[in-house]
């Protein structure tokens, strides 16, 4: 036979009160823990008797899980109030931004000699202090760096008369040992101006048939044959 429906209403016997609330509790509070492991969710449950007597169950901090209520219930009230605050925020900052731009705007204007008749004395004074600032940055700046390329100029001065000296020994080493197999200069520039000498004009080479007399042609191939002579003679004493 089956339980009969009981009416849901206070216990008026004390005693039976009693036992109900420690099979009800004991009942809640497995019912509490079965449903944060099967389901995985944080529960946190407080019953206080009719004595004042405290039970609780939860699978976390209970503090902690009370502050997480606490947060999301005033998380939820205040949603409203959080996004105009928000909003009223970021329009504060954007007129501020926009303020700024206003000035750094304004202020380079200034230093490239435009809108300098809203200005006072004092104001133009104080553009022109900061001119003088920038130019003596600027100066400063373009003296170190011409210190530093003068300094690698010279570096590279040195390094270039270095490999000079050294171009210079090896050419005169090259020329040592060339005087030392072959003829000396004075003798070759001799040979050279020999060979290259021209003893008649060049009509003469050209038209030989020019000189009719028998004489003539002689002297024409003795002055052929004289350079050779000349030539072959220093040739041969060079070699001795």
């Amino acid at each position: 036979m089956g339980r009969g429906k009981i009416e849901i209403k206070r216990i008026e016997n004390t005693t039976n009160r009693q036992v109900t609330f420690c099979k009800r509790r004991n009942g809640l509070l497995k019912k509490a823990y079965e449903l944060s492991v099967l389901c995985d969710a944080e529960v946190a449950l407080i019953v206080f008797s009719s004595r004042g007597r405290l039970y609780e169950y939860s699978n976390n901090n209970i503090r902690s899980t009370i502050d997480r209520y606490k947060k999301a219930c005033s998380d939820t009230s205040n949603t409203n109030t959080v996004t105009e605050i928000n909003a009223q925020y970021y329009q504060q900052e954007s007129a501020k931004l926009r303020q700024q731009i206003q000035m750094l705007q304004n202020s380079n204007r200034h230093l490239m000699g435009d809108s300098l008749s809203s200005l006072t004395v004092k104001e133009l004074k104080q553009v022109e202090n900061r001119l003088e600032r920038g130019i003596t940055r600027i100066r400063s700046k373009k003296h170190e760096m011409l210190l530093a390329e003068i300094e690698f100029l010279q570096k590279r001065e040195i390094e270039l008369e270095n490999e000079s000296v050294c171009l210079r020994t090896k050419i005169a080493e090259i020329e040592r040992l060339q005087q030392a197999n072959m003829v000396t200069g004075p003798e070759l520039n001799a040979i050279q101006a020999l060979a290259s000498r021209n003893f008649f004009s060049p009509n003469v080479i050209e038209h030989p048939s020019a000189y009719s007399h028998p004489s003539d042609k002689k002297i024409l191939h003795l002055g052929y044959f004289f350079p050779f002579f000349v030539f072959s003679f220093t040739y041969e004493c060079v070699k001795k």
